[in-house]
């Protein structure tokens, strides 16, 4: 009889297969995210679990780009709209949407609403650039691809401590 796995089993399988490839080649993955106009890359190590985004609850007396509430097998997740919190239009909750829980590491439940993946990058592929004087420190970090394609590098730790993204509210 064929054995059965849980989604959060096969979730497990896969990020440590893939934290055992970047070992494996010497390096990390970074994970690319589209916001707006703006790439992102976000160390996987740091970006946690990717999910499709689930019905939200919406939280009143809340800053417009705290998303809601979202419930990932039992546990409660505080949900930035990350496009809306970088000043952009809030992010359609469609079928590319997603949640990267980015806070689980770190001992906190918070997730942010992305509006669509990149996929996977190699830290290889870029160059390091100046960083970006008009950003906070959590995003000031900056890349460039092979194309001339600036991105950001998102630091998960600098953006839990940023007081403005942590105080939700109104």
């Amino acid at each position: 009889m064929a054995r059965k796995t849980s989604l959060r089993d096969f979730q497990q399988y896969l990020a440590g297969r893939l934290s055992t490839a970047a070992a494996g080649r010497g390096g990390a993955s970074w994970l690319g995210i589209g916001v707006g106009e703006e790439s992102w890359l976000i160390d996987l190590a740091d970006g946690g679990e990717i999910v499709q985004a689930p019905q939200l609850a919406p939280v009143p007396l809340t800053r417009p780009w705290f998303a809601g509430i979202a419930n990932i097998r039992g546990n409660l997740h505080a949900v930035t709209d990350f496009a809306q919190f970088r000043g952009g239009t809030p992010t359609p909750q469609n079928a590319h949407a997603r949640l990267l829980l980015v806070g689980t590491r770190h001992g906190s439940n918070a997730a942010l609403l992305v509006p669509r993946l990149l996929g996977l990058k190699k830290p290889e592929d870029f160059t390091p650039a100046p960083p970006a004087p008009d950003m906070p420190p959590w995003g000031a970090q900056c890349h460039v691809d092979a194309q001339g394609g600036l991105w950001h590098k998102l630091s998960v730790r600098d953006l839990l401590a940023d007081q403005n993204f942590m105080h939700i509210g109104a």
